[in-house]
């Protein structure tokens, strides 16, 4: 059995694309996804079948926000309020919760350790500890800059532990 792929770039752009139905950009090199700057991070935390935390998905505020409502087809300017209040409507947050659900299939591949999403925490809920220590290492990563067509730019962060 091998360990937790980490996904490409071009990977996780095809499948959030796939998701909300509109082109994504995507550009690696992005700054790391910290929760607590600028409005805080939605957190999706994964786990492998033994509950082992083995990878977070980090969406900034506005790329939750520019997500989540994209997926429902929410108007941009909803959005766009969430990003200028630095809030994340419960909506939204459910929304791009869901994302980082489905995303979990970038890691299920092949013979690679199942994983499934086990927590999301919303913008400015504290991280557990076991989860905070990883948000800013250097593990295998993805820092990527998004950028939702007809919404807005954000960035994720995609980590392997």
């Amino acid at each position: 059995m091998s360990g937790t792929p980490l996904p490409s770039a071009l990977e996780v752009r095809e499948h959030w694309e796939g998701l909300v139905g509109r082109d994504i950009e995507v550009t690696t090199g992005g700054p790391m996804v910290d929760p607590v700057l600028n409005g805080g991070a939605l957190v999706g935390v994964f786990v492998d079948r033994l509950m082992k935390l083995s990878a977070l998905v980090l969406f900034d505020l506005p790329l939750a926000a520019h997500l989540g409502a994209a997926i429902a087809l929410v108007p941009a300017r909803t959005a766009q309020a969430a990003v200028e209040e630095e809030t994340l409507p419960a909506a939204l947050t459910e929304n791009a919760g869901e994302i980082l659900n489905v995303t979990a299939a970038l890691f299920n591949v092949g013979d690679a350790p199942h994983l499934k999403l086990d927590a999301v925490y919303a913008p400015r809920d504290p991280l557990p500890a076991d989860v905070a220590q990883w948000v800013l290492a250097y593990v295998r990563r993805l820092d990527l800059e998004v950028e939702v067509s007809g919404y807005g730019k954000g960035c994720a962060s995609v980590l392997v532990l």
